[in-house]
């Protein structure tokens, strides 16, 4: 089907609009004065007769009201629809986020289950700077797990057969020190391999989402981190 734009649309109109205007011009101008007036008056009569009852008469009135009425409950059900929709899913996204919080699961020392009481066994704290034993970078402790709380995947592949027994042990997340030009900038590490060093301080780009300063020893923990490790 060509498509029509609507200059061409309206010249059609006008052109299908001008055979019935013609036509009742010359039927108008062929009439003598007399057949004029009789006319006109019948098309006068006619139009009062329909504004009468279209504005005067109860029943169009009531008609009317009754079509507002039902077009107003179609809206009013349609915005109650709309209204009940959006407080299901509010109370769903709600309940969805404080069953995140009351069972919070997150890896690698990230997880929002506040540390208390503290094992004594975990003997590090956030905060702390350490030096790792192996690899020799430094860095500073943002997390802790009492045991490794990782992928069952990970596990197997960062640990050998014979050292599988490390799941077991406290683990640490480490933010680490960009001075080092390690190509890492986090780690996941067994206590056993690294050792606390005091008086260093640690460059990395997350330092003050975690931490609001040094005193020389230890990083001050922000107020949000320090609820999850209120022992630390």
């Amino acid at each position: 089907m060509p498509h029509i734009n609507a200059a061409a649309a309206l010249q059609v109109s006008m052109l299908l609009f001008a055979l019935p205007a013609q036509y009742f011009i010359s039927q108008w101008y062929g009439m003598d004065s007399a057949e004029r007036i009789q006319i006109t008056e019948r098309l006068t009569t006619a139009s009062w007769s329909s504004s009468t009852r279209s504005y005067l008469s109860l029943d169009a009135w009531a008609n009317r009201l009754k079509l507002w009425l039902s077009k107003t409950r179609t809206c009013l059900n349609v915005e109650l629809l709309i209204l009940c929709f959006r407080n299901w899913y509010y109370r769903e996204k709600q309940s969805k986020s404080d069953d995140n919080e009351a069972n919070p699961h997150s890896y690698f020392g990230e997880s929002t289950h506040v540390r208390s009481p503290k094992p004594e066994y975990v003997r590090f704290r956030v905060g702390q700077v350490i030096i790792h034993k192996r690899f020799g970078y430094s860095g500073v402790i943002i997390g802790w797990d009492v045991k490794a709380n990782t992928p069952k995947e990970w596990l197997q592949l960062k640990y050998s057969p014979r050292k599988q027994d490390l799941k077991d042990a406290p683990h640490y997340q480490i933010l680490i020190n960009k001075a080092n030009g390690f190509g890492k900038s986090t780690a996941y590490v067994p206590e056993e391999d690294i050792t606390i060093i005091v008086g260093l301080e640690v460059h990395h780009p997350d330092m003050e989402t975690y931490f609001s300063g040094y005193d020389g020893s230890k990083y001050i923990m922000q107020p949000w981190l320090k609820k999850l490790y209120p022992h630390d």
